[in-house]
């Protein structure tokens, strides 16, 4: 399998972790790609021109982020990653909580992209209490996340650290305690010491 790769993205970033911890890494060749300057490379395997995008074995393209992990823990026969039944939809649920997260952190990287980082609009405001309201929730929900590795703990670590990459000031672990410490212990995983963003 090929996938198309950027360490900055932290959906690339999730997929990658997820294939570490099922034991599927070692089948993935990375074709690192600057996604914003090489878009049409991209175009003729994924229309929209986004990353990350699995090449599988047949040679069909698999995206986006979401799909792709889905598809990879379907390829193991370890632990799932997004478990069957009723233990399927916390782990799903955290996991469009994290996505949202990190969508709403990569609107603000947009942002400063296009130099409108130093405007102060009802858009941006609205992301950075989106990213806000998610942390406050994780920390909420600190009891039901602790101790697992998931497809939702894994997104919300890989969200959590793109925060600090891009954000450093956010400051996210300040009155979350439960949320810090399970950071700080998921970042030790080896799977994401494996795949630090650049």
């Amino acid at each position: 399998m090929k996938l198309y790769h950027n360490p900055a993205s932290p959906y690339t970033r999730k997929v990658m972790v997820l294939a570490h911890e099922t034991g599927l890494v070692d089948r993935i060749e990375l074709m690192p790609i600057k996604v914003w300057e090489e878009t049409d490379r991209i175009r003729s395997d994924n229309p929209l021109g986004k990353i990350p995008t699995l090449i599988n074995d047949d040679g069909q393209a698999v995206y986006d982020s979401t799909v792709i992990c889905a598809y990879l823990d379907s390829l193991h026969d370890g632990p799932k990653m997004i478990p069957e039944g009723d233990a399927r939809w916390p782990v799903e649920n955290l996991h469009a909580l994290a996505q949202g997260m990190t969508d709403a952190a990569l609107s603000l990287r947009a942002d400063v992209m296009r130099g409108l980082d130093k405007q102060a609009d009802f858009y941006s405001d609205r992301m950075r209490a989106t990213i806000k309201s998610a942390c406050d929730e994780a920390e909420r929900r600190i009891s039901e996340i602790d101790g697992k590795v998931n497809l939702g703990t894994v997104a919300l670590g890989v969200g959590l650290a793109y925060l600090d990459f891009r954000f450093p000031e956010n400051a996210w672990r300040d009155g979350r305690p439960g949320l810090s410490a399970w950071y700080a212990a998921f970042s030790e995983r080896p799977s994401m010491k494996a795949t630090p963003p650049a």
